[in-house]
């Protein structure tokens, strides 16, 4: 359940587009068409998917404090945290690095069409931030980090597709001049971030237990106190009049 809960956040609670806004650039510049849309959404989550893991393991077990207790008790005061931006970078470049070997020997036509975007993964803010959030949110198993990365890759492709999608039907429509380009992508983008903030309920309806009412127990209290008083007092007239 914690798998699920965690991937349907990742994708449409906490989308890197809509919720944080990261990785705007390649999101505005390659979401011109369709198919190039799908081909860069689909190297994001294969680079969030190995990236987001293999991050969080540097995390465990190097760069945390305490992590190189495993090489022996005189290492446990050790905390290289101050590496993790380095660390990360080196690992997301690696992986975009494949990426693009694995593009242009299968896909020529992709790889030509997604252009200098394609490297650009290595420095595009939403793959460093999925490892950054998995590292300040605690993430605590390497299943939990690869639903993250894989969820959160999924969120980023759909973001894409959407406005891809949208920027192409959008041709045949009477745009004022003014809005026409990037003028009206950032408006449909916000309107589509709007959309996704009605997601924010979506996990977490019910969880929360009714409040008490303690201003009626206090008041039913008081009553009580009130018939004890009166009591007493009927029980010391009784026993003068006696």
């Amino acid at each position: 359940m914690e798998h699920i809960e965690l991937f349907f956040k990742s994708i449409f609670i906490d989308n890197m587009v809509f919720a944080t806004f990261l990785g705007m650039c390649s999101y505005l510049a390659v979401s011109k068409k369709v198919s190039t849309a799908v081909g860069l959404g689909a190297a994001v989550i294969f680079v969030l998917a190995v990236t987001v893991p293999l991050n969080w393991l540097l995390d465990q077990y190097i760069l945390k404090e305490g992590a190189l207790v495993w090489l022996g008790p005189e290492f446990a005061s050790y905390d290289l945290s101050f590496l993790s931006f380095i660390m990360f970078i080196a690992t997301i470049a690696t992986m975009v690095q494949l990426v693009e070997i694995i593009v242009e020997k299968f896909s020529p036509a992709l790889y030509n069409s997604l252009g200098i975007f394609l490297p650009l993964i290595a420095v595009n803010c939403a793959i460093l931030g999925g490892s950054l959030f998995m590292q300040s949110r605690e993430i605590p198993t390497l299943g939990l980090a690869l639903t993250y990365g894989v969820g959160s890759g999924i969120g980023w492709f759909l973001a894409i597709l959407a406005i891809a999608a949208i920027r192409e039907k959008i041709r045949y429509s009477s745009v004022p001049p003014a809005l026409r380009g990037l003028g009206i992508t950032f408006i449909i983008t916000g309107l589509m971030a709007i959309g996704f903030m009605s997601f924010g309920g979506m996990l977490t309806g019910g969880d929360e237990k009714p409040a008490e009412k303690p201003a009626v127990k206090a008041v039913i209290k008081k009553q009580e106190i009130k018939k004890e008083d009166t009591k007493d007092i009927v029980a010391k007239n009784t026993t003068l009049n006696e």
